[in-house]
């Protein structure tokens, strides 16, 4: 179960990732609600995901997942740059997450 709660607290991480994109600055106030509730439930749930699993590995899946969607969907919505070099590392960062899970 805490590691389904890290996954959702990871996409509660892409999501205030990008909402900060859209709070221009904080000047925006709904954009900037979003991101704040995002933010606030993503840590909630990785704390409490870090009573059972070890905080090294449990902080670095949710980084991981955070990093990965948030490089992905800039790419997808804001139109970043889709590189060999680039999706090799995003790549590299999937697979370190797939293999923390893996060997945890």
């Amino acid at each position: 179960m805490a590691w389904v709660v890290v996954f959702i607290a990871g996409l509660f991480e892409i999501g205030w990732a990008i909402g900060l994109k859209y709070t221009e600055g904080f000047t925006k106030l709904w954009p900037t609600v979003g991101t704040g509730v995002s933010l606030v439930a993503s840590m909630a749930l990785l704390g409490w995901a870090m009573r059972t699993l070890p905080l090294g590995t449990a902080y670095a899946v949710w980084t991981g997942i955070g990093a990965v969607g948030t490089a992905v969907l800039g790419i997808a919505i804001f139109g970043e740059p889709a590189t060999v070099a680039r999706l090799s590392c995003i790549a590299l960062i999937a697979a370190g997450i797939v293999g923390l899970k893996i060997f945890s």
